[in-house]
């Protein structure tokens, strides 16, 4: 039997377990036993935006139900495929579940994609896989680190990338929504060391201010009430909060002080994410797709300099990150539903990074 997790599209919070037998091999395909995978505010965001941006359409569910990804590491099961041998194991864009079939087309020593032809509307970022023998990232010794923090990583260092190309718009600080997030904590470090002029700061709950604060990746770290005490400086705002009067507050504040306004997340559930909230002052906000971000850049630097790039940004962001976040790992999909609920809800530990053995 294989089981999956499925959630309630226009209400997330409401989640389901459904199993069901698996279907017949096809031709060419292999069969994935998921070993693992993180659940993160990422995850959350990608049930958020799901219609929006074809989230729901990776791994179809049934009706108003539907399936968020996730990233983890799998192992081949069963294999119709010449070139993928059983117990091989892979990394990449998984189910809430504990089976997942793929079609490998474009198939190298480090990797291949899913030719589902349901995933070919999508950005190629999210249909990659990767083949751990031969994966410069893989860490044997850092498979939980990079599930919790490998993708929301490169998102902030696609964002810094687009800033710092971009002269960060004349700003002198940055404004980070949602702090105690790993994307915003990812884009913090970057810019850190590759922007260190520019001064980071964070807007967190008041309950996760000494952790954002014990982190070392921001100049200032206030509470969301404090937001009238944001430097009166040229500033550019990124937002993973998804919080609509939270941004409206930031555009108030800041008034024409604020160059540019990036809206990436949805952190805050029901707060407002996407909907026409009427005016608000300064920039119009602009939408942050790090797939569409993370082509043009391998297109720039090709595939080995693009990774390069990142690699040296990611080994050293988690040789903090990684001190500033207990892993927590969890088995079976009873834990992963509680975990994504949690999330959903907004009362899950920042400090915690869950990892799922279903």
């Amino acid at each position: 039997m294989s089981s999956i997790v499925q959630v309630k599209r226009n209400s997330i919070a409401e989640t389901r377990i459904v199993e069901d037998a698996p279907m017949p091999l096809s031709d060419g395909a292999a069969r994935l036993r998921i070993e693992s995978f993180s659940v993160t505010a990422n995850n959350v965001t990608y049930a958020v935006v799901g219609d929006a941006f074809g989230y729901w359409n990776f791994f179809p569910g049934e009706g108003e139900w539907g399936v968020v990804p996730m990233w983890g590491h799998a192992v081949v099961e069963q294999s119709n495929h010449p070139e993928l041998a059983v117990g091989e194991r892979v990394y990449g864009y998984l189910p809430m579940g504990t089976h997942l079939d793929v079609w490998p087309v474009g198939i190298t020593p480090g990797g291949f994609s899913d030719g589902a032809p349901h995933r070919q509307p999508m950005s190629p970022i999210y249909n990659q896989y990767s083949r751990l023998a031969a994966d410069p990232e893989h860490d044997p010794a850092r498979e939980a680190e990079r599930m919790i923090f490998g993708p929301l990583f490169k998102t902030g260092f696609l964002i810094e990338s687009m800033m710092r190309r971009d002269g960060w718009f004349g700003a002198e600080a940055v404004v980070i929504t949602s702090a105690s997030s790993k994307t915003a904590m990812a884009l913090a470090s970057v810019a850190r060391d590759k922007s260190p002029q520019v001064l980071r700061i964070g807007l967190t709950s008041a309950g996760n201010v000494d952790f954002v604060r014990g982190g070392g990746f921001y100049d200032a770290v206030l509470a969301y009430d404090a937001v009238d005490q944001l430097p009166q400086v040229p500033s550019v705002s990124v937002d993973f909060a998804g919080n609509a009067a939270l941004l409206h507050a930031i555009h108030t504040v800041l008034g024409d002080r604020l160059k540019y306004s990036c809206t990436v997340g949805a952190t805050h559930v029901g707060a407002g994410f996407g909907r026409d909230n009427g005016p608000i002052p300064g920039p119009a906000p602009v939408l942050f797709f790090a797939p569409d971000h993370a082509v043009a850049a391998i297109k720039e630097l090709g595939p080995k300099g693009f990774g390069e790039a990142v690699g040296q940004s990611w080994h050293r962001f988690i040789g903090e990150a990684g001190g500033a976040v207990t892993v927590d790992e969890r088995t079976g999909l009873e834990a992963a539903r509680a975990a994504f609920v949690d999330t959903a809800q907004g009362t899950a530990d920042p400090a915690v990074g869950i990892v799922i053995r279903p």
